[in-house]
């Protein structure tokens, strides 16, 4: 069993300065309402520590990071809970469609036989948070190419 968030949105900025909001984990506060902080070097293997608001509550949160190709993609991973009980998988990949224009796209999965239980109790929090953190995307990577450079 599979739970997936998928979602894919063209901004109106450039690759780069995308890639700059997404990977700018300092200014996460400023327009993340969903993961408030997060902190890594994304070297493969590294952890990524995140605080990520859920059902009300803002929890910390470990995964590790599995991927990273620098201003194209990253991707994590919780550490897998033992016997194939739960795992996930979360990405950012960006790909540029001109000059100024850019596609985002946000995965997020979990699996395993504990997979429906959360679901049943996270299941419409992450769907909102992770719609929230990629509006948010586009709206900071769109306000950030408008500055003067």
């Amino acid at each position: 069993m599979v739970f997936r968030i998928d979602s894919e949105l063209d901004i109106d900025a450039p690759a780069p300065v995308v890639w700059q909001v997404i990977t700018d984990f300092s200014r996460y506060s400023e327009w993340n309402r969903f993961c408030l902080e997060a902190k890594s070097t994304l070297e493969v293997g590294s952890p990524i520590d995140m605080n990520v608001r859920l059902a009300g509550t803002v929890r910390r949160q470990r995964e590790w990071v599995l991927s990273h190709s620098p201003g194209r993609e990253f991707s994590y991973r919780m550490k897998p809970v033992p016997f194939g009980a739960l795992r996930s998988l979360r990405s950012h990949t960006v790909t540029p469609l001109g000059p100024d224009r850019t596609r985002y796209v946000s995965r997020f999965e979990i699996r395993g036989w504990l997979q429906p239980v959360v679901t049943a109790v996270l299941g419409r929090t992450l769907r909102t948070g992770f719609a929230a953190m990629t509006a948010g995307i586009e709206t900071e990577s769109e306000r950030v190419a408008k500055l003067p450079e």
